[in-house]
């Protein structure tokens, strides 16, 4: 998990005692980090996979939708001082549609009210660049998947717990309002976290997404993908053939899978029936996207001018995740529906269509690094790829079709 300027496990090396310490009494100020992988260097030519062959793999291209009337709230820590910039240029290199501030497509916030307080100390800490590059892949693929909803863009003053939950409230609450919610960073779990921190993702008519986390179960399942309120979103490695038509899939060994030692087992996971958990707790990830750094999302970054890079980890998942229920949402509100609320096991709910068709690719291959016989991929649910990556031709119509009250 290297790259030019964002080496995470060194990082973690040296801030594991304040890691391990949170996970028996944090109060909500341990660090947490965003959930990159950069495979090779940055430059001038476009690396990685396209919107185009995402969007193909997956299945959106055949959903006459984008995202209209939607708001999706990106959150993340410090500032990305030219994101806007960045995103025209991914817009331009792949015919996306113009999202700026003056067609009120895209708004940046800070979430405690100027600039001056966001930014600094953040230039001066050592994941700072690391946070810039996390903010443009978010807002780049949340607009590539769903390219007509608003994107909301909440900036934190730092990479802490607490501060970036309250960016949280600041995203669901007038006069944003968001309606889905990705957050592509985490920590690891602490006993606490049930109480008020999960407060914060109690929400009705609000889809919430979060990374699993990128270091094999290293230091076990992390947190807010650990919450009962938000939807965990694994990785895999996508195999695609030249014309970009879906080939395979396998589970990715850096996701952080497996069961909370903390949250209870919601509702939608006994419901479905999940592999047996005698403890009774949360099972991680939910869902999964693409995420291996050899398959990685061609992302530009001008923060230290590196350029066009290709990104893994599970970042990569909530942002188009994010972008699916945006769209899913579009539809509904043409139906006279409302937004969909996530902690509902919505996505659960929706793992068949009406003919039955199932609506998720089964990943049944493949394992992550530290968690051992509980973390490999196999059929049905498994607790590195949840229920699948997105068939999203047939998913969307699905949760536009729940009766989600």
């Amino acid at each position: 998990m290297l790259c030019k300027y964002y080496r995470l496990l060194p990082i973690l090396a040296l801030t594991l005692g304040v890691w391990t310490a949170g996970i028996a009494n944090a109060q909500g100020m341990e660090p947490v980090h965003p959930l990159l992988d950069v495979q090779g260097k940055g430059g001038k030519n476009v690396v990685g996979l396209t919107p185009a062959q995402i969007k193909h793999a997956y299945g959106f291209d055949r959903i006459n939708n984008e995202g209209k009337g939607q708001t999706i709230a990106i959150i993340d820590a410090f500032d990305h001082p030219s994101v806007e910039k960045d995103l025209a240029k991914f817009n331009n290199q792949f015919n996306l549609p113009d999202c700026t501030t003056e067609n009120g497509c895209f708004t940046k916030v800070f979430a405690c009210g100027s600039a001056k307080c966001d930014t600094n100390p953040g230039t001066n800490d050592p994941n700072y660049q690391s946070w810039a590059l996390e903010i443009a892949l978010d807002v780049e693929w949340a607009h590539a998947i769903a390219p007509k909803a608003n994107i909301v863009l909440v900036e934190a003053a730092a990479g802490t717990l607490d501060v970036l939950l309250g960016a949280v409230d600041v995203a669901v609450n007038p006069p944003y309002s968001a309606d889905v919610v990705s957050m592509s960073w985490g920590g690891p779990e602490f006993q606490s976290e049930t109480g008020p921190e999960d407060a914060h993702f109690v929400k009705r008519r609000v889809t919430f997404f979060a990374g699993a986390g990128d270091f094999g179960n290293s230091f076990g399942t992390l947190y807010p993908a650990a919450s009962p309120y938000v939807m965990a979103i694994g990785g895999t490695r996508l195999t695609i053939d030249q014309s970009g038509n879906y080939v395979s899939e396998k589970a990715w060994s850096g996701v952080d899978g497996g069961i909370s030692p903390y949250e209870t087992e919601p509702g939608y996971q006994v419901d479905y029936g999940i592999p047996s958990d005698p403890q009774g707790k949360k099972g991680i990830p939910d869902v999964a996207f693409d995420g291996a750094p050899g398959t990685g999302v061609a992302v530009y970054d001008s923060v230290g001018d590196f350029g066009w890079l290709q990104i893994g980890g599970t970042s990569i998942g909530p942002p188009q995740w994010s972008g699916l229920v945006a769209i899913a949402n579009s539809l509904r509100a043409k139906d006279n529906k409302p937004a969909l609320t996530g902690s509902h096991g919505v996505l659960y709910q929706a793992a068949q269509d009406s003919d039955g068709n199932e609506t998720y690719h089964d990943i049944s291959s493949g394992r992550d690094g530290n968690c051992g016989t509980l973390c490999k991929a196999k059929p049905g649910y498994d607790f590195v790829t949840g229920l699948g990556t997105p068939r999203a031709d047939l998913l969307i119509p699905a949760l536009r079709n729940l009766d989600d009250r």
